[in-house]
């Protein structure tokens, strides 16, 4: 299993129009084959010392896959391409961490 944190930093404003397209392709991802978990996040006020201030901008994707195969084949899949084009221009960058268990 691999695990993927996928930053995506938004235009200001943008995020409720981002989660808004985000939230319509959700189940189909859910759907590929070797998709075990896929969820946006945002930040949480938790007044911990060790956590950074909060962004307003950012959603954070949280993605588990058997693997990296199965990763691969989700990047390229129809519906992604097209919301991809949806929610371009409302995009700054995106990061992404693919990480595997040092178990």
């Amino acid at each position: 299993m691999i695990s993927v944190l996928a930053t995506v930093e938004l235009q200001v404003g943008c995020r409720e129009a981002f989660l808004s397209e985000f939230r319509k392709v959700v189940p189909l991802v859910r759907q590929e084959a070797g998709c075990i978990e896929y969820f946006p996040a945002i930040d949480l006020e938790t007044g911990l010392s060790a956590q950074p201030p909060l962004r307003a901008d950012v959603v954070v994707v949280i993605e588990k896959w058997s693997d990296l195969d199965a990763l691969r084949a989700h990047l390229i899949a129809p519906h992604m391409q097209e919301y991809r084009q949806r929610v371009k221009q409302l995009v700054l960058k995106t990061t992404v961490h693919v990480l595997q268990s040092a178990e």
